[in-house]
């Protein structure tokens, strides 16, 4: 575990000098946004785009594996939303809760981590798990939100959806490499190496901009930002274990891709909602800050553990 943590700590890190270099004021929020902007749409897309168009679908499809994230997954988003419930929050607030509980951060920080730590053979179990947490849980939380803002459930709120889902880079860059492979189409060397470069800018960037935008981020409400960091950082990865483990018999190497995948700290994005919607945007915040920086150490513990047994 103490080798597993070792190789971790540059990621993190990565973080820390982002974080060191927004709270120094070296990179303004402004920079950080740009930076952000050019790891969603063209660094980590590219990554994602070569992965796909080099493995296919057809090589990259579990149905166990997707089963069992999704069902550890849904069972950590109810708990969650039972407990926002109980402590009287709106569906709103309890929606966001419940997000935060279990949506990672799979695509600036998981894909390029698991991928390096785990080998290239770990880019389809990731796939599976960031496309879940897109097309799913990213939908679920838009309807819901609308739902009980406007009292009802409309068709318009699915056109939505969708239209957010194809503007998402992440997942054109998806499609579009595992349909360029399904059309057998070789890719070019140069345009082969120009994704390379491209995509290897990544990880470096991805993980200076979670730590530059973890600067402007506050520290409020710490119990409800403890409760959904444990949500997150224990529940998740251990519902999503159980279900790839004993119910659904996910091959060894696979069940520990998605269970790494499910103890990555929440997600970044999760605040952008937040803000866009005017709903408990601190809370978030805080539940991103405490669950990053904790997950320094359980992270490291959970896949020292999955790659010792």
């Amino acid at each position: 575990m103490l080798a597993i943590f070792l190789k971790t700590l540059p990621f993190f890190a990565l973080i820390g000098l982002g974080y060191w270099a927004g709270r120094a004021r070296f990179f303004s929020q402004e920079a950080t946004a740009y930076l952000t902007k050019f790891v969603f749409y063209f660094a980590l897309s590219a990554m994602l785009f070569r992965f796909s168009a080099n493995l296919g679908l057809a090589e990259v499809w579990n149905g166990r594996l997707v089963a069992a994230y999704l069902w550890g997954t849904l069972f950590v988003y109810g708990i969650a939303t039972i407990v926002g419930y109980l402590r009287h929050q709106s569906t709103e607030v309890t929606a966001i809760e419940a997000q935060c509980a279990v949506i990672g951060n799979t695509g600036f920080l998981g894909v390029p981590m698991l991928t390096l730590l785990l080998g290239e053979a770990a880019i389809g179990p990731v796939v599976l798990a960031l496309a879940v947490d897109l097309i799913v849980f990213s939908s679920l939380i838009v309807v819901l939100i609308t739902a009980a803002r406007e009292g009802e459930i409309r068709i318009g709120i699915f056109k939505a959806v969708a239209i957010g889902l194809l503007k998402n880079p992440m997942i054109v860059a998806i499609t579009l490499g595992f349909v360029w492979s399904a059309l057998h189409i070789p890719i070019p060397a140069p345009m082969n190496e120009f994704l390379s470069i491209l995509g290897g800018a990544a990880t470096p960037c991805a993980l200076f901009a979670i730590g530059a935008s973890l600067a402007s981020k506050s520290a409020e409400r710490l119990s409800v930002a403890g409760w959904l960091s444990f949500c997150k950082l224990v529940l998740h990865p251990a519902f999503v274990a159980f279900g790839a483990i004993f119910l659904f018999s996910v091959d060894t190497f696979s069940a520990t891709v998605i269970i790494s995948a499910a103890a990555l700290p929440v997600a970044g994005n999760i605040f952008m909602l937040a803000q866009h919607y005017g709903v408990a945007p601190q809370r978030v915040s805080a539940a991103i800050l405490v669950s990053t920086a904790v997950s320094i150490v359980t992270v490291s513990l959970i896949i020292g553990w999955l790659t010792a047994a």
